[in-house]
C-alpha cells in the first residue's frame, strides 16, 4: 500500500486551506489601504505603504522616530495585550468548535459570555475576602460562571433534543433574553454603580468588597449615586487572576495567567474529542444523528451534554475576562451583545473546528485588532479595515471544502505532469 504523502493529508490540505483564506484576507485589506491612500492626497503612497505595513506588522510597532518615520521591534506591551485579548476569543472559539463538531451551530456564545459574566461577577464582588482567601473566591467565582454558561447553554440543546427546534432560533433568542436579564440582575442589586436617573453605569472589577469603597478620593457605597465620569476603585480585595510571571515578559500589558488557563482547557477539550468515547460519541451524533441512534448512541443526551459544554467554554471566557481585575464590564447589556461571543464563529470557522487551531485563530485574530488599534494610533487610517480583512477571512472559511478541493486537484494535477 502506497503511503500518503505530507501533502495529500486531509490535516495539511485544511491547514493550506486556512493560510489561503488568512493570506486573500491580507491582501483585500492591503488593496484597500492602498486604493484609500492613492485617493487621498493626505496620505499619498507613503501613508499607504505605512497602512500596510501596520497590517502586516502593528504588533512589532513601537511607535514613530525622532524623524516621524515608523519603528519596529520587540513590543512587550502590545504582545501581552494580544494574548490578553486572545483569552476570550479561545474559549469562545472552543465554544463554537465544539458545537460544530457535535453537528451543532452555537450562535448562543454571546447570551452564555453574558450568563457566565453575571456569574462570576456575582460571587466575585460578593463574598468579602474576610470570610475566605482570594483564591478561593476566584476559583468559586470562575466556576459558578461555568455552571450558569452551561445550564443557559442547554436551553437551546434541550429545545433541538426534544422538540427538534433549531438551535440557531433557539440561541438567538435567549442570547437577548440573557442580555435583559443580566441589565435587570445588575439594575435590581446592589452589585453596580449607577449614575443618577440613568441606565448606564459600570462595575470596575478589583475587588470582593462591596462597601468602603473610594471615589475619587471621597468614600462611598456601591449602589450609591455617584457623579458622572466618576471611577469606582476598590480599596482592598485582590480577587483577580495570577499574573504568574507573565507580566514580568510583557511589562505594562494587561496579561495575566488566564491564557495558560485558557489554553489548558483548549487541550483538555481536544483530549475529550480525539481520545475518549464521550467524544466519539459527539462527533457520531454530528455525522449523522439517526445513524448514531441507531447504533445505540443516545443522541438526545449528547446534543443536551454539547450545548451544555460550550455553554460553559463561553462562559469561562467571560469569567476570565471580568476577573482579571483590570477591565470593566459594563452592566446595561440589553441593548448589544458581548462581541468576543460572535468572534467565536470566525476563530472557530479558521481553525476548522480543532481546538489546537482555536489557539492560534484566536491569536491571529487578537493581533488584528491590535494591528487595527496601531493603525489608527500612527496613521490617518481606520481601525475597522481590520474588520474587513477578518471579514473576508470569515467569508473564505465558509468555503473551506472548496478551497481544499481546489488544493486536491492541484495536487493531483502536478501528480498526472510527472
Amino acid at each position: 500500500m502506497k503511503k500518503e504523502s505530507f501533502w495529500d493529508k486531509t490535516a495539511t490540505r485544511s491547514v493550506l486551506a486556512s493560510l489561503v483564506a488568512i493570506l486573500t484576507g491580507m491582501v483585500a485589506g492591503g488593496l484597500i489601504i492602498l486604493i484609500v491612500g492613492l485617493t487621498n492626497p493626505t496620505l499619498g503612497i507613503k501613508g499607504a505603504w505605512e497602512g500596510i505595513r501596520l497590517v502586516a506588522a502593528g504588533l512589532f510597532s513601537t511607535g514613530r522616530g525622532s524623524a516621524g518615520e515608523l519603528t519596529f521591534g520587540f513590543n512587550p506591551t502590545s504582545f501581552g495585550n494580544m494574548l490578553f485579548r486572545a483569552m476570550p476569543l479561545v474559549m469562545t472559539g472552543l465554544s463554537v468548535a465544539l458545537g460544530n463538531k457535535a453537528g451543532l451551530f452555537n450562535i448562543g456564545a454571546p447570551g452564555q459570555f453574558l450568563a457566565g459574566t453575571a456569574a462570576s461577577l456575582s460571587v466575585a464582588l460578593s463574598v468579602p475576602t474576610s470570610v475566605l482567601p482570594a483564591w478561593l473566591i476566584w476559583i468559586l467565582a470562575f466556576l459558578a460562571g461555568m455552571i450558569a454558561g452551561a445550564c443557559w447553554g442547554a436551553i437551546p440543546g434541550l429545545l433541538k433534543a426534544f422538540l427538534n427546534i433549531n438551535e440557531v432560533l433557539a440561541c438567538i433568542m435567549t442570547n437577548w433574553i440573557a442580555a435583559n436579564l443580566v441589565t435587570w440582575f445588575f439594575d435590581v442589586s446592589n452589585l453596580k454603580n449607577a449614575l443618577e436617573g440613568t441606565k448606564s453605569g459600570y462595575i470596575y472589577k478589583t475587588s470582593t468588597i462591596l462597601n468602603d469603597v473610594v471615589i475619587d478620593g471621597v468614600s462611598s457605597t456601591v449602589g450609591a449615586a455617584v457623579p458622572e465620569g466618576a471611577q469606582m476603585v476598590a480599596t482592598r480585595g485582590g480577587v483577580a487572576t495570577g499574573k504568574m510571571g507573565l507580566d514580568a515578559l510583557f511589562g505594562g500589558s494587561q496579561i495575566n495567567g488566564g491564557i495558560l488557563v485558557a489554553i489548558l482547557i483548549a487541550v483538555v477539550i481536544y483530549i475529550l474529542l480525539s481520545k475518549t468515547t464521550l467524544g466519539y460519541q459527539l462527533k457520531a451524533c454530528g455525522a449523522n444523528r439517526y445513524a448514531a441512534r441507531y447504533a445505540g448512541i443516545r443522541d438526545k443526551r449528547n446534543i443536551v451534554l454539547t450545548m451544555a459544554l460550550a455553554g460553559a467554554l463561553s462562559a469561562a471566557g467571560a469569567a476570565l475576562y471580568y476577573l482579571s481585575g483590570n477591565t470593566e464590564f459594563f452592566w446595561n447589556t440589553y441593548q448589544s451583545l458581548p462581541s468576543e461571543g460572535f468572534n467565536g464563529i470566525p476563530v472557530a470557522l479558521l481553525a476548522i473546528n480543532n481546538p489546537i487551531g482555536v489557539i492560534f485563530s484566536a491569536v491571529f485574530m487578537s493581533m488584528l485588532q491590535i494591528c487595527g488599534q496601531k493603525l489608527t494610533e500612527l496613521t490617518a487610517y481606520n481601525e475597522y479595515i481590520t474588520n474587513v480583512i477578518i471579514a473576508v477571512i470569515v467569508y473564505l472559511s465558509a468555503f473551506m471544502l472548496v478551497i481544499k478541493m481546489w488544493i486536491g486537484k492541484l495536487r493531483s494535477g502536478k501528480a498526472v505532469k510527472k
